[in-house]
């Protein structure tokens, strides 16, 4: 990350110049290699739901997450995506690499700022956190130790993950409401004979801006921090843990008296390439499990708030909020079996995206700082 600061596991102090390159870089990275999987995933059933007729549907995570919801569903759904892969391959073919793609320049001219104050705010929080306990450790220990502690270093990574995410919304969720629009536009003009559509991003923003106002370009973001803020905060506990545990590992394949600092020294771009794969990948896993009951209430409130925005006169919301939405499934979808439902394919999903985007990270920052000396 960008300082060191051994106690809670982050690697060597760098100029802020070379994060902001690295996490740049890696945001680019993962929206190219993820943004298809996303596009035929979320927004594909956020259209299956808002028109029925168009009978498409997907096992990946939005299917499952958005099963036995009766916003729009019909008995005419049929099941013509075997996976998401088999999904991204008929969009292919049928609507060429364009609806792959929809909503791309919003998600890189609005995604990439996102990842860059995600990435460098984690680590502005997590440093400055950090040195407010080392402050309180060495006012408060009579062996004036400063070291932090390992409830202390939960702490610190968790409110750190959860303050980046609400950081970083700022600039997610208007990036999000334009990509929404955008991928649904085709869509809409089809089946409802609408010859209204945005000529790009930018004219959907202005657009969105000048009839709903800042209400409508931030519409869902404390629903969408509800979802991906405890997602972000477990992240980055799981993360920190593993690359702790990685260096760990690195230190003991080494000689004794290389391995006596090598915990401090290391960087974390210059851990082992698999190692960074699999610290990413597993606190994707664990964190999207964790917490895909949030998950799955902010993607049935979206398709609510496509549904209602296509078709105002469809009838009334089915979930109030939120919580609304994890009682009701609770109660009516089988207790904890229907919050978790489609868990699996949404760890499928982010994986991924979350692996993608911290190796590249790790590795693009070290390369800056080296290339730049």
């Amino acid at each position: 990350m960008t300082s060191k600061t051994s106690q809670t596991g982050s690697s060597l102090q760098m100029p802020p110049l070379h994060d902001v390159m690295g996490s740049a870089t890696a945001g680019i990275i993962s929206r190219i290699l993820t943004h298809p999987l996303d596009t035929v995933s979320d927004t594909t059933f956020v259209l299956i739901l808002t028109f029925p007729s168009w009978s498409v549907a997907s096992k990946a995570k939005a299917r499952l997450q958005a099963t036995n919801s009766s916003i729009g569903a019909t008995s005419n759904n049929k099941i013509s995506f075997r996976g998401p892969i088999d999904a991204i391959a008929q969009t292919y073919r049928k609507e060429g690499v364009r609806a792959l793609y929809g909503g791309f320049g919003a998600v890189i001219v609005g995604g990439t700022p996102g990842t860059v104050l995600y990435l460098t705010g984690y680590a502005f929080f997590r440093d400055s956190i950090t040195s407010l306990v080392s402050t309180w450790n060495r006012r408060n220990d009579t062996t004036k130790d400063s070291q932090v502690s390992r409830g202390q270093e939960f702490l610190v990574h968790f409110s750190s993950g959860m303050l980046a995410e609400a950081f970083a919304c700022i600039v997610y969720v208007p990036v999000d409401v334009v990509k929404e629009r955008m991928q649904v536009q085709q869509r809409i003009n089809v089946e409802i004979k609408d010859n209204h559509h945005y000529k790009g991003s930018w004219d959907a923003l202005q657009s969105i801006s000048r009839t709903e106002g800042l209400k409508g370009i931030y519409k869902g973001y404390w629903a969408t921090l509800a979802s991906f803020g405890p997602f972000s905060a477990l992240y980055f506990v799981f993360y920190e843990r593993f690359k702790a545990f990685a260096r760990e590992r690195v230190q003991s394949t080494l000689p004794y008296d290389a391995s006596q600092t090598v915990n401090d020294e290391i960087d974390d771009g210059n851990l082992p390439f698999l190692h960074l794969v699999a610290c990413s990948a597993g606190a994707g896993a664990l964190a999207s499990w964790l917490t895909s009951p949030l998950d799955m209430a902010k993607l049935r409130l979206q398709v609510q708030r496509g549904r209602i925005a296509a078709m105002p006169t469809s009838g009334r919301a089915q979930y109030k909020g939120m919580l609304d939405c994890l009682r009701s499934v609770y109660n009516n979808e089988g207790g904890l079996r229907g919050l978790f439902r489609g868990a699996g394919a949404r760890v499928m999903h982010v994986v991924p995206a979350t692996a993608v985007t911290m190796t590249s990270y790790e590795k693009c920052r070290t390369f800056y700082a080296n290339a730049c000396g």
